[in-house]
């Protein structure tokens, strides 16, 4: 560091350098002045200067040599003008190695060049005056005098464009960073500058050893500005060319080229073939697919087309899910039906007890198909409440028949599209349920069960019903077109079976279509033998009880129907069972714990219960359903009508009050439009026959009636009540009591006249779970008595009537009383 000061203080530094320096030749390279350079120095010469001159003054004499690979070169394998430098540092590696970090100072010219041996300073020279092969040189010097130049015009142009050749060199070149040109901000040493850009660039020992011997400045910024020049051009021709390969390179569209044009190369060679094995594989699934022809020909024509599409397209992946869904349906797959008919009414019976009707149809159907091939028109709808066991029937006549069975629930539907499909056109498209039910099924006459299809709704996306009656009309069905597949399919050999609650919700273009068999529900003794049967068994396995240990007596199930129950199907029953076998289970838990705690031995016992009326009252606790009216007794202005629901039939208890006040009239207990209109009419009748039973003419403008059908929370609706509501006002009006053991049904005119109703079947059921005595119909539905089975009717005095006048008859014991308003007069 002490020396180095002393470099800086020295005004003219050639006054130091002595007239001999030792010799260092470099391989590679060319030492500039005014630069800091590291040279290693291995070579046995080499490093003997190096040691020669920290010994002295620690300046050496930098010459590179013409020829890179010569390992010794002498005084004429070296050029004639070097760099003096002064060593900074100097740092001794392993392996005799010299790390030397020098400072070049100022040009110097060899006069005259001295050999010395190695390993003694004596004159190596020998033979023919060359050097031994072990040597080092000493060159005598003429150092180049540094001189202030003054600057002219065109020096000034040529500093100035070396300047600005610099700065593109230094932005265009990555391998540079741009504080370099910092170090070019003064102008006073154009000498200093001429080395340092010099310095960075990438030229060879050739040209660095021109540009160091150049006579003048002048001449060494043409030089420097001539390779400037050269690289920068070879610098901005490297950098768009590496632009081009990374573009190319980032070229998203690379793989879809390479595919085109290896299918060009395989459409010009005519070979037909897949070069994707995936496809390969797909075109033997649609050749084994046994597919229609016109179905063939569409799946071919999207599989050319999917081989001619990039895998990375978005076309790509709906044209091969399209081609799956064209070979997962089953095209000509069947299940061959079970044509015995005695086996199927065998399973049907075991399966089921009761529902005759429904059994017989399928019976008939199996009839028919032993006798032809193939029947269209295999449409049936069962319409019943809850519970009476719609969709299991659907399951039985699967299971019957020995074919797949696929369950569709309609419920809350609303989307068209969930019926016909979407088109492919939409994200995410699909086909519709009924063809999604197909490929579940894997047949092509499977049983499909459309659940709960009188609740399909409607909405600004379409009419899912009117979708549903081109699935379910046996002349459309055949072709049926799903949207997503865009093809026709063949769904007349399906056998739908569809379940609703209310036909009368149905669209009536699509009940049209549908063979309808009412289930109307179970009476006592078909319940009986449904829970022996079927329910029992199944909950006390579910509950792992033992079935040979717990004895359900007849009297425990009906108490269990009469008064923990009330409905016309079974599933409120089997509820009802099942809290009775978790009962117990629980007593049979607690009992063995017991006996753990007691110590006494584990010992495996079979539980054995008998289950009477007096049991299930422990375990049910209080009964949910009382009678009404224990006392059973006659009333005014009270009468028991009959309804028919979603849930069954059910007892409608009309209640009538008068009072004083203006003509007004008041209905409560959350009546639909079609019963207000009803009691409307019912009204208007009496106030048009008051004379006929005795009524003044004035009462009605002087009292208030309200019309009230307790259970206000339960909507009740239907033309069926008229009769109903006319008889109890007239009670009312004639203090006459109505007769507690008698309920009845039917619509009315404002003529007195009384319409035919439906659901009469439930009706009457309802009638014998309240101990009714006598049923008023009208006599219209007389002919629907013959369906009614005996059972329905059993214990019933069934009355028909045409008239108010003669359902008065029936309703009163006793001739009416004086008219209230002529009691009154």
């Amino acid at each position: 560091m002490k020396t180095d000061k002393k470099l800086a203080d020295i005004e003219n530094i050639k006054d130091i350098i002595p007239d001999e320096l030792p010799v260092v030749a470099l391989r590679d390279t060319v030492i500039f002045p005014n630069t800091m350079y590291p040279i290693l120095v291995g070579r046995e010469g080499s490093v003997q200067a190096i040691n020669t001159a920290l010994a002295d003054e620690k300046m050496v004499l930098l010459v590179a040599q013409k020829e890179i690979n010569e390992e010794n070169p002498d005084a004429a394998g070296l050029y004639k003008t070097g760099t003096v430098a002064y060593i900074t540092q100097a740092m001794r590696l392993p392996n005799s190695l010299i790390k030397v970090l020098v400072n070049g100072l100022l040009p110097a010219d060899i006069e005259d060049i001295s050999y010395e041996n190695t390993a003694s300073l004596g004159n190596p020279t020998g033979i023919d005056g060359k050097p031994e092969t072990s040597f080092w040189m000493r060159a005598r010097v003429k150092v180049r005098e540094t001189k202030k130049v003054r600057k002219n015009s065109k020096l000034s142009a040529l500093i100035r464009k070396c300047h600005e050749k610099f700065e593109r060199y230094v932005l265009v070149n990555q391998d540079l960073p741009e504080e370099v040109l910092t170090s070019f901000s003064d102008d006073e040493n154009p000498e200093q500058t001429l080395y340092l850009i010099a310095s960075y660039l990438e030229l060879d020992i050739h040209e660095k050893q021109k540009l160091l011997e150049a006579a003048t400045l002048e001449m060494q910024f043409k030089k420097l500005l001539t390779f400037l020049t050269r690289e920068l051009e070879l610098v901005m021709v490297s950098s768009e060319i590496n632009e081009k390969v990374q573009d190319e390179i980032q070229e998203t569209q690379r793989k879809f080229f390479i595919q085109e044009q290896i299918k060009a190369l395989q459409d010009e060679l005519d070979e037909g073939d897949y070069g994707d094995p995936d496809l390969i594989r797909l075109k033997e699934q649609v050749t084994a697919a046994n597919m229609p022809e016109d179905v063939l020909a569409k799946a071919n024509e999207e599989l050319e087309r999917l081989k001619k599409t990039p895998q990375m397209s978005p076309e790509y992946g709906v044209a091969r899910n399209y081609l799956d869904w064209l070979v997962a349906l089953p095209w000509d797959t069947f299940s061959e039906d079970n044509l015995d008919i005695l086996k199927v009414e065998e399973i049907l019976n075991q399966d089921h007890f009761g529902l005759e009707k429904a059994k017989d149809r399928i019976l008939e159907h199996i009839a028919v198909l032993n006798l032809v091939k193939s029947m269209k028109g295999q449409i049936l709808c069962f319409v019943g409440p809850p519970g009476v066991g719609k969709t299991s029937m659907g399951k039985s006549i699967a299971n019957a028949l020995g074919r797949k069975m696929v369950r569709i629930s309609l419920g809350g539907v609303s989307d068209e599209a969930e019926i016909r499909g979407h088109r492919r056109t939409y994200i995410g498209s699909m086909p519709g349920r009924i063809i999604q039910g197909i490929r579940k099924a894997g047949t092509v006459n499977p049983v499909i069960v459309l659940d709960e299809i009188d609740k399909v709704g409607h909405d600004f996306r379409g009419d899912p019903s009117s979708a549903i009656l081109e699935v379910l009309d046996p002349e459309q069905n055949n072709t049926f077109n799903d949207h997503y597949l865009d093809v026709d399919y063949d769904l007349s050999k399906v056998l739908f079976v569809a379940t609703a609650n209310v036909a009368s919700s149905i669209q009536p273009a699509l009940l049209d279509r549908m063979e309808v068999i009412n289930l109307p529900g179970y009476l006592e003794h078909e319940k009986l033998e449904i829970a022996k049967r079927h329910l029992i068994p199944k909950k006390l396995q579910a509950h792992g009880l033992p079935e040979s240990g717990i004895k359900f007596k007849d009297d425990a199930i009906l108490y269990i129907v009469r008064k923990y129950t009330s409905e016309a199907g079974v599933r409120a029953l089997e509820q009802q069972i099942a809290a009775v076998c978790r009962k117990l289970a629980r007593q049979f838990v607690t009992a063995q714990k017991k006996e753990e705690a007691d110590g006494k031995k584990k010992r495996k016992k079979t539980f054995r219960k008998t289950v009477n009326e007096k049991t299930v009252r422990e375990l049910l606790g209080v009964e949910k359903h009382r009678d009404r009216d224990p006392q059973r007794l006659d009333k005014l202005g009270s009468v028991s009508g009959l309804a028919w629901t979603s849930t069954g039939g059910a007892i409608l208890q009309i209640d009538v009050a008068v009072m004083k006040g203006k003509s007004n009239f008041r209905l409560t207990g959350k009546l639909g439009d079609v019963m207000k209109e009803s009691a409307q009419a019912a009204l208007t009748y009496l106030r048009a026959n008051a004379k006929k039973y005795g009524i003044d003419d004035g009462y009605f403008e002087n009292h208030e009636l309200h019309i009230h059908i307790p259970e206000g929370a339960i909507p009740k609706d239907g033309p069926s009540a008229g009769m109903a509501m006319c008889l109890a006002m007239l009670s009312l009006l004639t203090e006459n009591p109505t007769r507690h053991d008698v309920a009845m049904t039917g619509e009315m005119t404002l003529r007195g006249e009384v319409l035919a109703i439906g659901g009469l079947n439930e009706k009457l059921l309802a009638a014998q779970r309240h101990s009714i005595k006598k049923v008023l119909i009208p006599a219209e539905n007389m002919p629907d008595m013959e369906e009614i089975p005996a059972k329905v009717k059993e214990g019933l005095e069934i009355v028909s009537v045409s008239t108010i006048d003669e359902a008065v008859e029936h309703v009163f014991r006793s001739q009416a009383k004086k008219a209230k308003g002529k009691k009154k007069s």
